[in-house]
């Protein structure tokens, strides 16, 4: 691994604050779950940041801000409109809206980060760019709900599973039409956030640490 934490002795790294960029997200969920450790983290998007921390969000394209400055991780959550395939009926009508989509993806997955998480639901992304690598349930981070979420990983473990709750339900799914309806189902559960921070954190500082 390259970067900042390449040039540090071990017992540097071992006080490491990661760099930690979270494109497409507004609602801070991701960013506060790494700040909570003491990371240096970020959230980027379009939209303003949901939890009115501007100090530590930058609205603006998440491509710029992948290459304006440099980063230990990035997470990524472009938006699934055009790619979910629960939307597949309406696939015919928006094939420009979808080339678009999976050329900002490949580009967030060829950024010049070291270690990359994509997320998304079962999409083409999988049939388009490649497989997953993983697909996680909030039910396996202590929500008890179904909403499969896929993973593409670049120099990234697997999430291992925190709390498994037995009670399940397909909340997300069945959330009536509504204006903010596609934010609700966009939003990231705190406690795959919080298994994102600490897994992927100490597994990038030990890396280091061995290297150091």
């Amino acid at each position: 691994m390259e970067g900042h934490l390449a040039n540090r002795g071990a017992g540097d790294v071992a006080q490491m604050k990661l760099r930690v960029l979270v494109a497409c997200e507004f609602s801070g969920t991701v960013r506060r779950a790494f700040r909570a450790l003491g990371h240096d983290a970020w959230s980027c998007d379009l939209l303003p940041a949901e939890d009115g921390e501007d100090v530590h969000h930058y609205r603006g394209d998440a491509l710029a801000m992948m290459w304006g400055s440099y980063w230990d991780l990035m997470i990524c959550h472009p938006p699934c409109t055009h790619l979910a395939v629960s939307g597949a009926r309406w696939f015919k009508d928006k094939k420009v809206e979808q080339e678009h989509a999976l050329m900002f993806v490949e580009r967030l997955l060829d950024g010049p980060v070291d270690c990359i998480a994509l997320e998304n639901p079962i999409s083409i992304i999988s049939s388009r760019i490649r497989k997953p690598d993983q697909i996680i349930q909030p039910w396996q981070f202590g929500h008890g709900e179904t909403k499969a979420t896929c993973l593409w990983l670049k120099n990234l473990p697997k999430l291992v599973p925190t709390n498994i709750v037995e009670g399940r339900e397909a909340r997300i799914h069945k959330m009536p039409p509504g204006p903010d309806r596609w934010k609700e189902r966009s939003r990231t559960f705190p406690g795959i956030a919080e298994a994102m921070a600490q897994q992927w954190s100490d597994y990038i500082i030990s890396k280091h640490r061995v290297a150091a």
